[in-house]
């Protein structure tokens, strides 16, 4: 063996610079048996890597229908595929180009090494000796994360000690794999140039098809690239040279007989037509026609990066995503983000300062239908243009004031301590609340909160029409009963986050937060949506979520697409809530208790279906906001100048806000049969 060896390493020296000295040792090298061991490492020997290998591959983002794709992450462009969904000829082409002899040898050619050696040495046309084995055991050793900059290099240094090291890795390989399996690994990773990595990425760059479809022109050009991919490719490099590459291959498939001369001079004559067609890459390049998915995935990206289970650091974890190789399913409905996409739009148009962010989600689950807003994903400078995710946060965006929506949450907290619907106060046109304030609307030194329209607020109030009507005085009042800190608290349940300094500070001594009820904190549209898909759902609560399933290259589902939901309030809470939330929007209450509401005509926009919801004005109407619900659906949206507060969208904005989500609902409801809420109980509605 060591005698081989020596062979081996003169015989490389010949291939790899044709030097005369090594042609003159030769004789002398197979007669002296010197030990020549480059490395130490047996001939069986077989690193990890090449054992299991995992190169980078492309994820795919695909949305709830499985099918239509949305954007894709990648950082070399490559998808693996079985070898019996590579065309026949492909397969057949690569070996007649590549590797004549690599169904007859154990992973090193020394008849090849030979052929090249003797050509080189004579001064002939250059030739290497590389295995297709070979070549892939030199792809995988070359990606190999877990090596250090230097041992990369070392991977494609043309060195005698480099090309030993493959042939003894290659030697070893083919003594645990078929040739069907080298040539599949092999061909998955590949460099076929364009930035296709692997026959799946190059079938789909060059032709738009599938590798299985290939045909012999097609597959004779692709195999043909592999010695200089880079220069020879049609789309950036060399047309002729690709064609010419194509001719040899076709030739050298005739000399193997895996096809005849007549198809070979037909496929010769065939005109390249490429279709060019590369998967998207990343959130910014998301198809033009579908530019408003962009704000969803990139906020899929967000939860992505957030998610432990995909790494230890957001770095990690984006890095996953770009190498691991994924089928991603979303739960991004295409009909409901148009419905949603054109009710923002219908409301504010894309060269508006002002903006109507609406998020759609499904109670019981959290899978989020839709994000919308009147703006462009996009890079480009324009009013009409951001990459901000305006409708769930995120990205230096902390959200926007909701209003008296937030008065939701002091009603849960009020049923939750015990307190039924019934609960009684005759509400004030102001109310000296429990909290100091030195401002000038005081009230004797006391925070002195307001009603909107006194005639209309003002009197004796239960839960029921005082949320129908939105009296604020009487949810101050409320919410003194059981404490602000157990407000607070509830929202948090429900998943409210405090995205602002300030609202943190606040949040941290609640107890002091009295206009918390008033919904004085930020939101956003997504965070709204699904803490009123909460009370939809009998109070159980489901972190959002952008996705319907996850698949790892392997075909394993990964249960990082599952809902994440736990009880927040009792149920019977959370029917009675609803109940009252069926005051504003114009529906009776089980109990016939609703008198008057805020937004009355949302009801005959959802004809035959239970709604529930809420509107909210923040102060001086700066914001206008709608939340609304059915056993089925959730959705919510904030009318703002998400760059200006001092931008007041004004009342006059509400009900085309209320009719953008309400229209939005309808849109999610439309051909599915009506779901009833379920009644509160006696005692939680009108106490014992």
């Amino acid at each position: 063996m060591h005698r081989l060896l020596k062979v081996l390493r003169l015989l490389l020296c010949g291939v790899l610079g044709g030097a005369v000295l090594a042609a003159a040792a030769l004789p002398l090298a197979i007669t002296a048996g010197g030990a020549a061991k480059a490395g130490g490492d047996t001939w069986e020997s077989l690193p990890t890597e090449l054992a299991m290998p995992r190169p980078a591959q492309t994820s795919y983002v695909f949305a709830s229908d499985g099918k239509t794709l949305i954007t894709a992450f990648y950082d070399e462009n490559r998808r693996d595929v079985p070898l019996d969904e590579v065309a026949p000829a492909l397969r057949e082409a690569v070996v007649a180009a590549e590797d004549t002899r690599f169904y007859q040898h154990h992973g090193v050619d020394i008849r090849g090494v030979a052929r090249a050696f003797v050509s080189n040495s004579r001064g002939g046309a250059q030739q290497g000796a590389s295995t297709l084995t070979m070549q892939y055991v030199r792809n995988v050793l070359k990606n190999d994360p877990g090596l250090t900059p230097q041992q990369h290099l070392d991977a494609l240094s043309d060195t005698p000690t480099r090309k030993l090291r493959e042939m003894r890795y290659a030697q070893g390989l083919e003594k645990k794999l078929s040739k069907n399996e080298i040539l599949e690994r092999y061909l998955n990773i590949a460099y076929f140039g364009a930035g296709a990595y692997g026959i799946a990425a190059a079938a789909q760059t060059y032709f738009g098809k599938a590798p299985a479809d290939l045909t012999l022109p097609e597959a004779a050009l692709l195999a043909g690239l592999l010695q200089s991919p880079d220069a020879d490719n049609p789309i950036s490099g060399d047309r002729t040279a690709a064609l010419n590459r194509r001719a040899y291959t076709l030739d050298a498939m005739v000399k193997m007989h895996t096809t005849t001369a007549a198809a070979a001079a037909g496929a010769t004559a065939a005109e390249l037509r490429l279709t060019e067609l590369r998967p998207p890459n990343d959130c910014a390049s998301v198809a033009p026609e579908h530019n408003d998915w962009g704000f969803f995935c990139d906020y899929f990206r967000q939860w992505w990066n957030s998610r432990p289970e995909f790494g230890t650091t957001p770095t990690e974890r984006d890095e996953r995503l770009r190498t691991g190789g994924y089928n991603i399913v979303t739960s991004l409905d295409p009909g409901v983000q148009a419905a949603a996409l054109g009710q923002s739009l219908g409301v504010y148009g894309y060269g508006s300062a002002r903006s109507l962010p609406l998020a759609v989600v499904t109670p019981g689950t959290g899978r989020v239908l839709a994000l919308a807003v009147n703006r462009h994903f996009s890079l480009e400078p324009g009013r009409s243009n951001t990459v901000n995710q305006l409708v769930a946060g995120g990205t230096g965006v902390s959200g926007y004031q909701a209003g008296s929506t937030f008065k939701m949450f002091t009603m849960l907290a009020a049923l939750d301590a015990g307190m039924p619907l019934s609960t009684r106060f005759k509400a004030p046109s102001r109310l000296a609340s429990i909290w100091p304030d030195a401002g000038p609307g005081s009230c004797g030194g006391r925070w002195c909160p307001g009603n909107d329209t006194p005639s209309w607020m003002d009197g004796d109030r239960t839960m029921w029409n005082a949320f129908g009507r939105s009296v604020n005085t009487y949810f101050v009042w409320l919410e003194q009963q059981v404490g602000a800190r157990r407000v607070v608290e509830m929202a948090q349940r429900l998943g409210i986050t405090f995205r602002s300094l300030q609202d943190q500070t606040m949040a941290g001594k609640a107890d002091q937060w009295g206009s918390f009820t008033l919904g004085v904190a930020l939101t956003t549209p997504l965070d709204l949506a699904n803490a009123y898909a909460a009370v939809a759902a009998g109070g159980v609560y489901c972190e959002p979520l952008p996705v319907l399933s996850i698949t790892d290259p392997d075909g394993q589902v990964l249960d990082a697409g599952s809902p994440r939901c736990r009880q927040v309030v009792e149920p019977d809470v959370a029917a009675a809530a609803a109940d009252a939330a069926r005051c504003p929007v114009g529906k009776g209450s089980a109990y016939g208790k609703c008198d008057g509401g805020t937004a009355e005509n949302v009801s005959s926009m959802l004809a035959g279906h239970p709604v529930a919801g809420k509107t909210g004005s923040s102060e001086y109407n700066a914001t206008e906001t709608f939340a609304g619900f059915t056993p089925q659906v959730a959705a919510a949206g904030i009318a703002v100048n998400a760059d200006s507060p001092n931008d007041r969208v004004g009342s006059g904005v509400s009900s085309a806000v209320n009719q953008a989500v309400a229209q939005t609902m309808a849109a999610v409801l439309r051909g599915k049969p009506a779901q009833p809420f379920p009644a509160p109980s006696r005692a939680r509605a009108l106490g014992s």
